[in-house]
């Protein structure tokens, strides 16, 4: 049954990077040309390298977050407050260190990411305690830290919005040795954490555990498994790779406000789904959560290429999700279909 669940999640994949590869294409056929005002060169104005490393910068914030919320709906939660948890991590690490005028860099830029850190898992531990001891739905808790977290957000800044030293800046727009203009620290740090996540989900006892939880909880209740707990520690590391990916996206960007991310958790939960993570639960990875932000960027990236009304945005982003649900259930019908023809 395992081999089967696999070999479906494989075949997802394939189909899903199938789909980005020939969006790619297609854009790049269709986008034109200009010349390049340095070189003289004709350079095609989707497959170009400064092109590639927006999309990768524009994709590392929804697939850190992805790859956090994967983790959650394999154990069969959600997350809502990845958007608020980000948008909180930001703003208040930014007024710390604005109180930080005489530190020396490097203790700028070691406290905002411990602080954006720090906040990230006290969110998360936060959620995840109230949704394994009070019972409640995760939709229903993660939805009332989604205003509770904006909204602290919003009135420790008085709805402003603060500035990064330029040590933090510098930090997540390093070039690192390429040319001005192209910074891929987040793409570094979006490909470490989903390495880091596939390693957690496949190779470790704790990520099996949140397979076993997500799919089929009373059993995994019966064979022992700490079921609090492991759910306590999914949305701690959904509440930490948000926190990376505020000071990824504030150390960028320059600032931070209350508005950062609005909107966020749908994308994020979009890109899961979209990437293979199954709602009902024990299904998705980390490599799938990062193709689902992929594509969805993609599809961002394609509406302004082709210079179509960016309000179509919305409805393609939900039309992936619906049939994304739907090749889910037909999937595990199918599962269900083959187990019982091995039996």
């Amino acid at each position: 049954m395992r081999s089967i669940g696999a070999n479906l999640l494989k075949f997802q994949q394939l189909g899903l990077l199938l789909i980005i590869l020939v969006l790619g294409v297609t854009l790049t056929l269709k986008a034109g040309t200009h010349i390049d005002p340095q070189s003289g060169h004709l350079i095609n104005n989707f497959f170009n390298v400064d092109t590639f490393v927006q999309i990768a910068t524009d994709t590392s914030t929804f697939a850190i977050m992805a790859i956090g919320m994967t983790m959650v709906i394999i154990s069969g939660g959600i997350d809502l407050s990845v958007g608020s948890t980000y948008a909180l991590c930001g703003v208040l690490t930014g007024l710390l260190l604005r109180s930080m005028t005489n530190s020396a860099p490097f203790q700028l830029v070691l406290v905002a990411i411990g602080v954006c850190c720090g906040i990230g898992l006290i969110c998360g531990m936060l959620n995840g305690i109230m949704v394994a001891k009070l019972g409640v739905h995760p939709f229903i808790i993660t939805l009332g830290t989604m205003w509770i977290f904006r909204g602290i957000a919003a009135v420790t800044t008085e709805a402003q919005s603060v500035g990064y030293p330029d040590a933090v800046i510098n930090t997540a727009k390093a070039t690192l040795g390429l040319k001005a203009g192209l910074y891929p620290v987040p793409t570094i740090v979006m490909v470490v954490i989903t390495i880091l996540g596939a390693l957690y989900l496949q190779r470790t006892t704790m990520g099996r555990r949140v397979f076993a939880v997500g799919g089929n909880i009373q059993a995994a209740r019966y064979a022992g498994l700490p079921i609090s707990a492991i759910l306590c520690g999914v949305y701690v590391l959904s509440g930490l790779v948000a926190g990376v990916a505020a000071f990824m996206g504030s150390g960028y960007y320059g600032s931070a406000s209350s508005n950062d991310a609005n909107g966020y958790e749908l994308y994020v939960v979009a890109s899961a789904v979209v990437g293979g993570a199954s709602l009902s639960g024990g299904r998705g990875t980390a490599l799938g959560a990062f193709l689902g932000s992929l594509l969805i960027v993609m599809i961002r990236q394609a509406m302004r290429t082709l210079n179509v009304n960016t309000n179509y945005e919305w409805i393609v982003i939900g039309t992936a999700i619906i049939v994304a649900v739907v090749l889910d259930r037909a999937g595990g019908r199918l599962q269900d279909r083959q187990v019982r023809m091995l039996n």
